[in-house]
């Protein structure tokens, strides 16, 4: 265990905003004040972008009123940003942190924040600079290493669950094929939640693509096709990182947008769902065909939080700041423990495990055909998003025809 050291706080978010990034935010500024070696805690506004322009907030002097109403508001309080430091990024950055005495650097994101992090934990070694870096885990895309689940993904899964659930009850009303596009570049959990709106056997989603398995346009249109002869009508989940069979995404070929960390924009158009719809209007004698493209809807949406995603999120906040006063760097990562009761524990785990990468839909998730999930994703899934609606039905029992 290393000694622990006295200086100042420096915290950030980074990346996609999500439902319950704040609390983890707060999370760790209410287990910072606590501790006396931690001096004044600063806020960086928008990242990485505002520790090379010193815009910080002093977060140590709000109240506790005004901390609670931030934890249960969606979206980065501190504003975010999607940028790879450079050489010259972290040369300035050390500047900064050395000028403002901090000691305990915390930035939230996902895995390329993850790398940001590590980038300057490394820097800081280099040049003998005592600086405890610790990334807090957050992402809807629920696809970082190490982590049963991550913060953000139980409450945006339950957006789309209730989104599917509206859907299937609209499109049971007005029968059709009804596409929903959602985000999920490489891993389609954030799709396969979509599962957990059925409620009847012939409730919809009734096929469901994700990024791991390449799409065939011949085997969609046939599938929508069988699906939409046996109940008449069809509703699909589809992630927006689908690709072919040579792992080039199909919405990829529609943008040349990529951001700081070389990712192809994806979010934002609804070109793959017209595409998708299209080709069922083409190749089928279906005439109702709608396509939607959720975005960024399910990022920051109020009141649709996961009880365990916002209590977790805070947890993962205050660990890394008990971590950081015991170890030079690191994540925090969350574990399931075995059993069928629901249980997490919560886990230091090194910086360079969790950056960079990301983690895929296991195969035991996904059927074989490789269009819908299986008992073990919603076995998985369910407690993470948590209670949902009741959705009613008549019986449906016929009155004979006179």
């Amino acid at each position: 265990m290393k000694q622990k050291v006295s200086g100042n706080m420096l915290i950030a978010q980074s990346g996609g905003p999500s439902p319950v990034i704040n609390q983890s935010l707060v999370g760790a500024i209410i287990e910072a004040k606590k501790h006396k070696e931690i001096k004044n805690i600063y806020g960086a506004l928008h990242g990485i972008k505002g520790i090379l322009g010193e815009d910080f907030i002093d977060l140590k002097k709000e109240s506790v009123a005004t901390l609670k109403a931030v934890a249960n508001t969606p979206s980065s309080a501190l504003g975010s940003v999607r940028k790879k430091p450079s050489p010259e990024d972290c040369a300035r950055i050390f500047e900064v942190l050395k000028k403002y005495e901090i000691r305990y650097f915390f930035y939230i994101g996902g895995n390329d924040s993850a790398e940001t992090v590590h980038i300057i934990s490394e820097e800081a070694k280099k040049s003998s600079f005592e600086l405890r870096c610790f990334h807090i885990a957050k992402t809807i895309d629920n696809d970082l290493r190490e982590n049963d689940h991550t913060p953000g993904f139980g409450s945006a899964a339950k957006f789309v669950t209730l989104a599917l659930m509206g859907d299937n009850l609209d499109n049971r009303a007005l029968p059709g094929v009804k596409i929903d596009v959602i985000m999920g570049r490489h891993a389609g959990f954030l799709t396969a939640a979509s599962a957990l709106a059925r409620v009847y056997p012939d409730d919809g989603p009734h096929l469901i693509y994700l990024p791991e398995r390449p799409f065939s346009m011949e085997q969609f249109v046939a599938d929508v096709k069988k699906v939409n002869d046996k109940y008449g009508r069809c509703v699909i989940a589809v992630s927006e990182g689908i690709s072919d069979k040579d792992g080039t995404a199909i919405a990829a070929k529609f943008s040349k947008e990529v951001d700081s960390h070389g990712n192809v924009q994806l979010s934002g158009t609804g070109a793959l769902g017209d595409l998708l719809a299209a080709e069922i209007k083409a190749k089928t004698d279906i005439k109702r065909v709608r396509a939607d493209t959720f975005g960024y809807l399910q990022r920051c949406y109020p009141s649709v939080i996961s009880t365990n995603d916002a209590r977790e999120a805070a947890f993962v906040g205050s660990t890394a700041v008990k971590q950081a006063l015991k170890l030079q760097s690191g994540s925090v990562a969350i574990r399931r423990k075995p059993g069928k009761k629901y249980q997490v524990y919560f886990e230091a785990v090194p910086l360079s495990s969790v950056a960079k990468e990301t983690k895929h839909m296991p195969d035991e998730f996904i059927n074989s055909e490789g269009n819908d999930v299986t008992k073990a994703f919603i076995d998985y899934a369910k407690p993470i998003v948590g209670e949902l609606p009741v959705i009613g039905r008549f019986a449906g029992k016929k009155i004979a025809k006179k």
